[in-house]
């Protein structure tokens, strides 16, 4: 009997699985989304005839992003 009790109470407690509720994760996702599609226009697109901003400071800024990432630039 005695050592019945000990076993159990020695037992390691398994943990509560992780259960993130998914309508608390799609806000995040949407935003990591199009903070990456605004990430990718700007370094992968936004020069010439698709320019949103005047001037090549955007191109410049990202210049090194382009090479590094694959986009040809010149």
């Amino acid at each position: 009997m005695a050592q019945t009790a000990l076993s159990r109470q020695s037992a390691v407690p398994q943990p509560a699985p992780l259960r993130i509720p998914v309508r608390d994760i799609v806000p995040w996702a949407v935003l990591a989304a199009v903070l990456g599609l605004v990430l990718i226009y700007f370094v992968g697109a936004e020069q010439g005839a698709t320019s949103l901003i005047s001037g090549s400071w955007v191109h410049e800024f990202t210049h090194d992003g382009r090479h590094l990432l694959g986009f040809p630039c010149h």
